[in-house]
This record gives C-alpha cells, structure tokens and sequence, in this order.
C-alpha cells in the first residue's frame, strides 16, 4: 500500500525539451476522422415536409397582403424552400412580377413559395 505522504516521481527525459502548454493542450483537441460526418448527420436530421396548398380565402389574403407591399418595406415573410419552411424578416430589396420573384435583402423568393406575408 501506499504511504499517505509518500511523492510522486516523475522519471523526465533530460534529453528531451520540455512542452510547451500550447502543444500539450494540441494533444488532447478533439480528432475528426470524417471530415464533413457531423454536417451529414445534422443534415439527415431535419424533418422535411410537404408543401401546403393554400386555400382560394388563403391566397387571395395573401394577395391583398402582397399588394400593399413596396420597396423598402420592412417585413417578414414565411415561405417553403427545398423540403421546409423558413422564415426570413428584413427589407424588400425587390419585387419582380415578370420574374414572379421577392426579394427581401439577399433572398430570393418565388411567389408559388410564399406562405405567408407580415408587414412590420
């Protein structure tokens, strides 16, 4: 058994520099084997759903809502992307009936993609 106030020895190389705090930290960072794994499985989490068809009373809501609508207005808007619903908030940069295309700050949004329309 060992004594209560017996000392720890520690056998050092006096050959050898000593480490610096950085590189013995560097030792003990977490490894990735697979990069891109974590991003993959995140991805695989996200519950995707169907796009909602809107009913005659919805869209012509949202079409009054829609005609209120100019440049420089600050809204938020609710619209389906690639298997999900987002939300974006921000300023209309720009509304494009030939295109059919919103556009609030940086994204760009069909008018078949929009759920829902709210002025701020």
């Amino acid at each position: 058994m060992f004594e209560e106030n017996a000392k720890i020895v520690r056998k050092v190389n006096p050959n050898r520099p000593k480490m610096s705090r950085e590189n013995r930290a560097k030792q003990f960072a977490p490894f990735a084997a697979l990069k891109g794994f974590g991003d993959t499985i995140h991805w695989q989490e996200k519950v995707y759903v169907d796009k909602k068809d809107l009913s005659e009373e919805s869209l012509e809501e949202l079409d009054n809502k829609f005609k209120r609508i100019r440049k420089n207005d600050v809204i938020t808007v609710v619209y389906y992307n690639k298997g999900e619903y987002l939300r974006v908030t921000g300023m209309v940069a720009r509304i494009d009936v030939t295109a059919r295309i919103l556009q609030v700050i940086n994204t760009k949004i069909r008018f078949e993609d929009i759920y829902d329309i709210e002025s701020i």
